[in-house]
């Protein structure tokens, strides 16, 4: 019995709760910092908040295996392959989690695949930007994981407990991923003059789109205020994005790299770091569909969901198959 369920409100047997009374029972469940479960009544807003959120970070995840899976044939060693093809590997098991989580809402994987291959769900805008060297690899797991795991690690107590228990897998295995990306750039900062330039090339270029996954600034954020009296989130935009910055500002002077700001700046009274104002027209270009790559990773996309369309099939046909023959 869930905590939830154990609560629920009372009623005769024969009684059926009323709208108020459901409404008034999830609005406890929250408040009591508990989790909602599939099976539990919760507002349709909820839901549809839930299944917008949840879908686009599942499909960031399939997506966001594009720019580092275009360096695999091209590694400079087999350990090096190993690694890619193991974190690649891992992402794709992100999104499969994600869009389990989502179809416990009711969501069907098929129609959030194919909104996403027509435009109509988002995902990361951080994944529109190319990979031009392979030091955008190790930077990719330095600042773009690093920029999930500040984002995702509060999701662990998001209120819905699918959402949350998947998230705890997740946020392990991005934290791996993060320190792999800082290892691989360690390494290339103790090469040659040519190696330390490349990382120097990919932070510059990566800084900021990082800054941006964290979504628009508060005012502008028309999703944070509900999610985060529902508890799905537990932080603004605003407050991660902060929270990126003053985690990642020593780890730049550790690697030996230099932050592409000329406005960051430790501020005593403040007791964080001040950085400089984003590029919000670049944002919305980007998740838009205008960004560098926006086209190139839909039609990938695409290209796949219709290249795996025979497995789906034949896989549909051996379970019917089976259920067939467990029923006769």
């Amino acid at each position: 019995m869930t905590t939830s369920q154990a609560a629920s409100p009372t009623t005769s047997p024969t009684a059926t709760p009323s709208e108020q009374d459901l409404e008034r029972h999830f609005d406890e469940i929250i408040a009591r910092d508990q989790r909602i479960e599939p099976r539990d009544w919760m507002p349709d807003g909820y839901r549809k908040t839930l299944v917008r959120q949840i879908a686009q970070h599942a499909h960031s995840e399939i997506i966001g295996m594009q720019p580092e899976a275009n360096w695999i044939t091209r590694a400079p060693s087999l350990r090096r392959k190993a690694i890619l093809l193991a974190k690649v590997q891992d992402e794709a098991g992100h999104g499969l989690y994600l869009y389990s989580a989502a179809e416990t809402l009711g969501a069907d994987r098929t129609e959030m695949t194919e909104k996403l291959i027509d435009s109509r769900q988002k995902y990361s805008s951080i994944f529109n930007y190319p990979t031009l060297n392979f030091a955008d690899v190790g930077v990719i797991g330095w600042l773009v994981d690093g920029a999930a795991i500040c984002n995702q690690v509060p999701l662990c107590r998001s209120s819905y407990g699918p959402y949350a228990r998947g998230m705890v897998r997740i946020c392990k295995e991005e934290s791996f991923h993060q320190r792999q990306g800082y290892e691989l750039l360690m390494t290339m900062m103790r090469g040659t003059e040519e190696q330390r330039q490349m990382v120097q090339d990919a932070t510059d270029r990566w800084w900021w789109p990082s800054l941006m996954m964290f979504g628009p600034p508060d005012h502008d954020s028309p999703n944070t205020a509900q999610s985060m009296e529902w508890k799905i989130k537990r932080h603004t935009n605003d407050e991660l994005r902060q929270r990126f910055v003053d985690m990642t500002v020593p780890q730049a002077e550790a690697l030996g790299v230099t932050l592409p700001d000329p406005e960051l700046a430790w501020n005593d009274e403040r007791g964080h770091y001040d950085f400089g104002e984003i590029d919000w027209s670049e944002f919305k270009q980007v998740i838009s569909g205008n960004g560098p790559c926006n086209a190139q990773r839909l039609a990938h996309r695409r290209r796949a969901h219709e290249d795996g369309a025979w497995v789906r099939e034949a896989a549909a046909a051996h379970a019917a198959k089976h259920s067939h023959a467990a029923v006769s």
